[in-house]
């Protein structure tokens, strides 16, 4: 109903008229690599290509790309610049697996109404590379079986691998297509391997556990528990997309899920939703904004961390928790604890501004999990002195005087020699 009142119907005005709108006239790149590194970002992963079957790169095999039309920019390359200049590690993700099914209602027409049985315009054969050809009725699934097109996204990924070189691809979904998908990621690591004089240094992630073969990712979820290898949520502050009215998670969610995902091996892949102009909302540089100014004073507790004994203790509130992708309803509370280490210091971040003494049962005077008594504790960002005990029931921190300004509030744990 909106593409028909704004633009008009699909079977004149389809997804390949869209495209030369975009302009993203406002996009500054390098302004925006600052401000996520400044937010507290190590690794910035730009959209390779989507559903849409329209690539951001510089493509010699798909006319469909950003360079030819719409912003006509390469944004591959532009953002993997600014990434580098700021010292990130850049990443694509691709998307384009599910393209082939996901366009197959461009082939199809109106029920009912004055435009009924009048087709789309996916039916004209002169845009089957950006629509696809039309498929048969049993191949629904994410991932078609036409092995046409398996091999047409073999050999665009390949382009973005051999071209750009980044250190993180992302495919959204499980590993692809079979034998294509494996022969694909053994080039991707092979030709690192080659750069790099025999060291493997790329990350492969998908959304498929596979024994450390490559990065588990978890799609707006987390885990229940610590993993054995790492991996990755991907989640967005608002939509996938740009909307109006879209409501954001605030910065102590997004704080929240990070010390979550870190605690139990995990990495935190966050969108940042930008308008179809290319910049940012003042809601959303609020939001960056505060993520900053925590982790500019936490990240030791963060960056560089591995997990503990236990990733925590969780509070009776927020046992209902359920892990998996497409779960984040879950709420956290003061009394939900999580734990980080590193260089034989103890991280404990409570996840919410305690209203009381706080309790950490896992530090208990006789605890197995400690094998040396407490030292000192200091409350990350503050200069507020700590005052605590350990007893049989646990390690009690005073409820300090003043806590910092943000709800995550992060201590500092070490042990005697």
């Amino acid at each position: 109903k909106y593409h028909v009142e704004h633009y008009g119907h699909p079977s004149e005005f389809g997804y390949k008229d869209i495209i030369p709108l975009w302009k993203a006239e406002k996009w500054d790149p390098e302004k925006l690599m600052a401000l996520y590194k400044k937010t507290g970002a190590k690794y910035f992963v730009s959209m390779g290509t989507h559903h849409d079957n329209f690539f951001l790169w510089n493509s010699n095999i798909h006319r469909w790309n950003a360079v030819k039309m719409g912003p006509q920019k390469d944004v591959v390359g532009i953002w993997q610049k600014a990434a580098k200049a700021q010292g990130l590690k850049f990443g694509v993700s691709e998307h384009l697996g599910a393209s082939f099914t996901w366009f197959q209602d461009a082939h199809k027409s109106d029920s009912q109404g004055p435009k009924a049985g009048v087709p789309y315009d996916g039916t004209n054969p002169v845009f089957n590379d950006l629509y696809h050809a039309a498929t048969t009725p049993d191949d629904k699934g994410w991932l078609t079986n036409n092995l046409v097109f398996q091999i047409e996204w073999f050999s665009s990924i390949k382009e973005l691998i051999d071209n750009y070189h980044p250190d993180l691809l992302y495919s959204d979904s499980g590993m692809p297509f079979e034998d294509v998908g494996r022969n694909l990621i053994a080039h991707y690591y092979n030709q690192d391997v080659t750069r790099n004089e025999g060291k493997l240094e790329v990350v492969y992630t998908c959304k498929q556990a596979s024994g450390g073969k490559w990065v588990e990712d978890v799609e707006r979820g987390v885990k229940d528990t610590a993993n054995q290898y790492p991996w990755q949520t991907d989640t967005s502050i608002g939509d996938w997309y740009y909307r109006t009215g879209q409501k954001y998670k605030t910065a102590a969610e997004v704080i929240q899920m990070l010390v979550d995902i870190v605690s139990k091996n995990g990495n935190l892949l966050l969108n940042v939703v930008q308008t179809p102009e290319g910049d940012l909302e003042p809601d959303m540089l609020k939001i960056l904004e505060e993520i900053g100014v925590w982790t500019s004073a936490n990240g030791e507790g963060i960056y560089g961390t591995r997990p503990w004994k236990i990733y925590g203790e969780v509070s009776a509130e927020s046992r209902a928790f359920k892990p998996g992708r497409f779960n984040e309803n879950y709420k956290f509370n003061s009394k939900d604890i999580r734990f980080t280490t590193k260089d034989g210091i103890l991280y404990a971040f409570c996840l919410g501004t305690p209203a009381e003494d706080i309790l950490i049962k896992s530090l208990s005077k006789n605890s197995k999990l400690s094998e040396r008594p407490v030292a000192t504790v200091k409350m990350l960002g503050s200069d507020v002195k700590i005052r605590w005990t350990q007893a049989a029931g646990g390690m009690i921190i005073k409820k300090p005087s003043k806590f910092p300004e943000w709800q995550v509030p992060g201590f500092k744990i070490e042990f005697k020699k």
